[in-house]
């Protein structure tokens, strides 16, 4: 782990994002010393960033370091953090605080490899998640929802659970991008109110362009979701998943979730 530049795993009491959650974070996939579309990923960092009005730390820099993370860990799960650093007591943000800037790597998780050759069985989650716009698409350091949603199973059997906001429409999974299949178009949350737009979500959509396929951004309820032709989600760890199985319905054939899979896995730059 680094923290500001060192070697080590201590932040100070004061730092915000300890304190308020005022900070961002991308979470990554590296394999043989190469960390999949990191300059996708610090573009996000920079829009979220911005966003929440915290300087994002430059690009040369963090790719130093991302660098040397990787001489030493070639493959894992990275993830880092910029908060908005140490502050006074209180809510109000300082103008004089400097963002800091946390790396830790973590082994690739052992996911059943049958998870993304024939699907996966998801829950819908009681959790529904509330809408502000201002913090819409940002992966920020509060995450509490997606915990709580995350806590209501524990059976190894359900590999992921599906949000709703509180309106009742259909928004992500809880670490998760969620697509559908419907007559031929790709069909993805509207996340202007709630949610998180990964890099998957986009290049997702990139491969729909490429392939001449409609995609529409829109609002869907569960009786949409659940009359799709296919279900699949994606993020930038798992890659993607074909969703089988959600509530009491099921799919078995995953035509559209399997190009976009392979177009996924070697599209690695």
């Amino acid at each position: 782990m680094l923290v500001n530049g060192k070697l080590g795993n201590l932040i100070s009491i004061r730092d915000r994002g300890l304190l308020y959650g005022d900070g961002v974070f991308r979470t990554l996939r590296a394999t043989q010393g190469k960390a999949q579309h990191w300059l996708l990923h610090y573009q996000k960092l920079q829009h979220d960033c911005a966003a929440l009005g915290i300087a994002c730390p430059d690009v040369a820099l963090l790719s130093a370091e991302l660098n040397d993370l990787l001489m030493q860990h070639p493959d894992g799960v990275v993830k880092l953090i910029v908060t908005r650093g140490e502050g006074t007591r209180g809510y109000a943000p300082s103008i004089q605080s400097t963002p800091a800037r946390i790396w830790d790597v973590s082994p690739i998780p052992g996911y059943p490899a049958d998870w993304a050759m024939h699907g996966i069985k998801a829950r819908l989650c009681h959790l529904r998640l509330s809408q502000q716009p201002h913090l819409a698409g940002i992966k920020h350091l509060n995450r509490l929802e997606n915990v709580l949603a995350a806590a209501e199973w524990n059976d190894p059997e359900i590999a992921e659970g599906v949000l709703l906001d509180v309106s009742g429409n259909v928004i992500e999974g809880t670490r998760s991008n969620l697509f559908m299949v419907r007559d031929g178009t790709l069909l993805t949350p509207d996340l202007s109110h709630c949610g998180v737009t990964g890099v998957q979500r986009e290049r997702v959509m990139e491969w729909a362009a490429a392939h001449n396929m409609p995609c529409q951004i829109g609002q869907f309820g569960l009786v949409e979701l659940l009359a799709a032709d296919e279900m699949f989600l994606v993020n930038s760890v798992i890659g993607l998943w074909p969703v089988r199985e959600l509530q009491d319905r099921t799919w078995s054939y995953h035509p559209i979730s399997r190009q976009v899979q392979e177009w996924l896995n070697h599209a690695l730059d």
